[in-house]
């Protein structure tokens, strides 16, 4: 494979059904969808953590959540073990970031960058501490203003991707031209179109509420009960405020940040065309996890639905076979390695036990069959929870409660769970090896709630955490957080 230089682009949140190339009939993603196009599409992406500093965490080392050790959204990466961008800087390689990060705080040499440019980490370097507290869950009261707030408009968040978006433009205009001894690595990260769900008029308009699809197994009648759901929903308790004309605005809002994004990714696009680098750069575009989008009566992340575990994943250039669907389960860890040989890095012996393997590789059948894993230790968590997909299922564990299975080829839309059917018996035991092969959740389960603990203690105790109170979302810099 020819070394080439490589970008990749992170959004946040970004639910994969809701993308053209994905099969959404409603949603403008003009610039992904010649993306996918002129590249590889990979149908069964996964997140390593349905929420965000874990899963950056395991994109930046290529490590499951349970070896890294940043459970949550207040146990940040703090430069180890190595990034794939510590790999590159060694060998000479130039890398740089944009925009969101959500590691521990602003130091580029550590966190496996030359530069930093826009980063944002998590807040005040102590994150969301109340996420740390699992033995009782604490009520979130500012989930509810998500649905009364939905609507067209313009956030902190939408200013922030402009920026973005307009230093990628510069930095491709201006400083790649510099660096032509060795390939480059440029990391971009949207916030979009994670909340608020406020999208800017003319993406929105894009969107008549009358007109957007409503969310599957909405009605309360409707939802699936399980322990671990049940409780989620009364601590994230982001529907409580929802009435039908909110969900519509809420809905057509995530439409109009996702367009809004795609937007930003098309300005990327454009700018390495002017260039002249399109046809000698590798392309990379992913999220960090998806939402819930009101499917089951939830918003946001940290289930292991579709929806919230699944991700999208794309790949366009250089040696990349265009217009290509690849089936084979894949997550970011496999960031990694894909990086690291894209820019025609050696790799590197101590990096030889990662979980991850090349996209490139994958894409062209060249890996073995192996059990990719999502786990959540974080908000609304009552106990650890893990995911695989094992062939045509998928497979959840909670640790002390009843399992969930998914037939995702006779039921894609997830609304049959097996996971206590008994004739699914033998397939649940099959899974459970799987899954045990790759990780103990038990053992998990303790280390993270112990870990936690520890972090409880060193920030004054749960009454302390309790008092100081929380955020909804991490600030763009220079923009203060607001605690409730």
């Amino acid at each position: 494979m020819k070394p080439a230089n490589t970008i990749v682009i992170l959004s946040d949140e970004h639910n994969k059904r809701v993308t053209g190339c994905y099969g959404h009939p409603m949603i403008k993603t003009p610039n992904l969808d010649k993306l996918a196009a002129r590249g590889t599409r990979f149908t069964s992406a996964y997140t390593n953590c349905p929420i965000c500093v874990p899963a950056r965490a395991s994109f930046a080392t290529g490590q499951y959540v349970h070896k890294v050790r940043c459970w949550d959204n207040a146990i940040a990466y703090e430069g180890n073990p190595p990034s794939w961008g510590h790999r590159l800087i060694a060998q000479g390689h130039r890398v740089v970031s944009i925009g969101k990060l959500h590691y521990q705080d602003a130091d580029p040499r550590r966190n496996g960058f030359d530069e930093e440019i826009l980063p944002l980490h998590i807040v005040d370097g102590v994150g969301d501490l109340l996420g740390l507290i699992r033995d009782e869950l604490p009520v979130r009261p500012g989930s509810k203003r998500l649905g009364p707030e939905a609507g067209p408009g313009e956030s902190e968040y939408t200013k922030y991707d402009r920026d973005i978006a307009a230093h990628t433009v510069k930095w491709l205009q201006e400083e790649a031209p510099k660096h032509k001894d060795k390939p480059w690595m440029l990391y971009v990260g949207f916030v979009s179109p994670h909340f608020p769900l406020i999208a800017p008029p003319q993406f929105y308009e894009m969107y008549p509420e009358g007109s957007v699809p409503w969310p599957l197994m909405y009605e309360k009648s409707e939802r699936p009960r399980h322990p671990f759901t049940d409780a989620m929903r009364k601590c994230l308790c982001f529907d409580d405020e929802f009435d039908n004309a909110m969900v519509r605005r809420a809905i057509a809002a995530y439409f109009g940040l996702t367009t809004f994004m795609d937007d930003n990714v098309g300005k990327i696009l454009a700018a390495l065309e002017s260039a002249g680098q399109l046809e000698n750069t590798r392309v990379i575009y992913s999220s960090d996890h998806g939402d819930n989008l009101g499917t089951r009566g939830m918003w946001g992340k940290s289930t292991m639905y579709e929806e919230s575990a699944g991700i999208p994943l794309l790949m366009a250039g250089p040696d990349i076979p265009a217009g290509k669907v690849c089936d084979v389960p894949v997550t970011l860890v496999d960031a990694f390695q894909t990086i690291v040989d894209s820019v025609g890095a050696r790799r590197d012996a101590q990096d030889a036990a990662l979980p991850g393997h090349s996209l490139l590789d994958i894409a062209q059948g060249r890996v073995p069959a192996r059990t990719i894993l999502s786990e959540y230790h974080a908000a609304g968590a009552v106990c650890g929870s893990y995911m695989i997909r094992h062939g045509k299922y998928k497979f959840i564990y909670y640790v002390g409660l009843p399992p969930m299975l998914f037939d995702l080829e006779a039921d894609p839309q997830e609304k049959a769970d097996l996971g206590r059917d008994p004739q699914f018996e033998a397939v649940r035991r099959e899974c459970e090896m799987a899954l045990r092969k790759v990780v103990g959740p038990e053992a998990a389960d303790r280390m993270a709630k112990a870990d936690q603990a520890v972090k409880i203690a060193a920030v004054g105790g749960k009454d302390a955490i309790l008092k100081r109170g929380t955020f909804r979302f991490s600030p763009p810099p220079g923009v203060k957080a607001s605690y409730f």
